[in-house]
């Protein structure tokens, strides 16, 4: 039989079986064993010779039973690593939480290992496995638009562009009136103004304000003479254009959506200035504070700086962290 015993512990299993089954006084006891009054009349009240868990009785959690549920969830339905978890916890929930306690929150809850979380078909492999794409310096831009509510204060629903660097996942976003080729064109605008290095490439999907790659005479090859073309051949930058039907080649600039989609599901936004505000305040968040797996567990911002140190060649201005959460010398 296993027996719980501490490693300090002064008294063996048997001696406390005795202690048990002794009518002798504890005072009698303790001068008998070489122990303590109180040892002797701890093991005499007790039924087990096993030590009892020193883990307290009440613990001190940062978050209450309903955030840790909340907690939890977000970590079953969305796979965030810690890192990430912790950022989405301090600016949703809980500002005070730290990362330790976290750690041990997912540990009494059973979802610390992320690998257990991950849906496996029979033979062991992953359901849905995920194919990464292919490594470049800085430059390669993904470009898409989101479509955002109407808000209260709004006779017709705006829309969002989105660029993300494949290589440091830095994101540039705006808020526009219209998906029309200008405003397409006004973004790449100041998308080349805003970002930190030179764009070499920038792939879209075939949506009429990046294109006119399907037109009413049914010409299936660009012609060039499309705004977004234009103002991409003005700077150097490469248009490419996904295969037709096939989103998922555009899938990073498509899962940032996805986080977007999950923050307007989520809030209640009183005012289309609320909701710029919103957004405006997640990008800054996730270009400098959200460690991303596929970077090192770094934030963007992070890993343009560590290109900058290796190729300072293809960066027009230099790069600086905001404040936030972490403090950067």
């Amino acid at each position: 039989m296993e027996i719980r015993l501490h490693k300090n512990a002064r008294t063996t299993p048997a001696i406390r079986k005795e202690i048990q089954q002794s009518k002798l006084s504890e005072r009698a006891l303790a001068q008998k064993y070489g122990i303590s009054r109180a040892t002797a009349r701890k093991w005499k009240k007790r039924d087990s010779v096993k030590d009892r868990s020193h883990r307290p009785k009440n613990l001190r959690a940062t978050l209450s039973p309903l955030e840790e549920e909340i907690v939890v969830e977000l970590r079953k339905s969305l796979l965030l690593p810690l890192d990430d978890l912790l950022v989405v916890v301090r600016e949703f929930i809980q500002p005070a939480m730290s990362r330790s306690a976290l750690d041990r929150c997912l540990r009494r809850h059973d979802v610390s290992r992320l690998a257990d979380l991950i849906p496996r078909t029979d033979d062991g492999k992953d359901s849905n496995p995920v194919k990464s794409f292919k490594d470049y310096q800085p430059g390669f831009i993904h470009a898409d638009i989101k479509y955002l509510p109407r808000m209260p204060d709004e006779q017709s629903r705006k829309y969002l562009f989105v660029a993300i660097d494949r290589a440091t996942r830095w994101v540039f976003m705006e808020i526009r009136a219209s998906k029309s080729a200008g405003s397409a064109r006004a973004f790449l605008k100041n998308l080349i103004m805003k970002i930190p290095f030179v764009i070499s490439k920038i792939l879209t999907d075939n949506g009429k304000e990046f294109t006119d790659r399907f037109c009413a005479t049914g010409e299936r090859k660009p012609t060039g003479n499309h705004l977004f073309d234009q103002e991409c051949s003005a700077h150097n930058i490469d248009h490419r254009l996904i295969k037709p039907r096939h989103p998922q080649t555009n899938g990073m600039v498509e899962r940032f959506n996805g986080r977007i989609e999950e923050i307007i599901e989520q809030t209640r936004f009183s005012s289309k200035e609320d909701l710029k505000k919103t957004l405006t305040s997640y990008c800054k968040i996730y270009n400098n504070n959200i460690p991303q797996k596929n970077l090192g567990h770094i934030p963007p911002v992070t890993a343009l700086k560590n290109w900058q140190k290796t190729k300072p060649d293809i960066f027009k201005k230099s790069v600086y962290n905001l404040t936030g959460p972490d403090n950067y010398i």
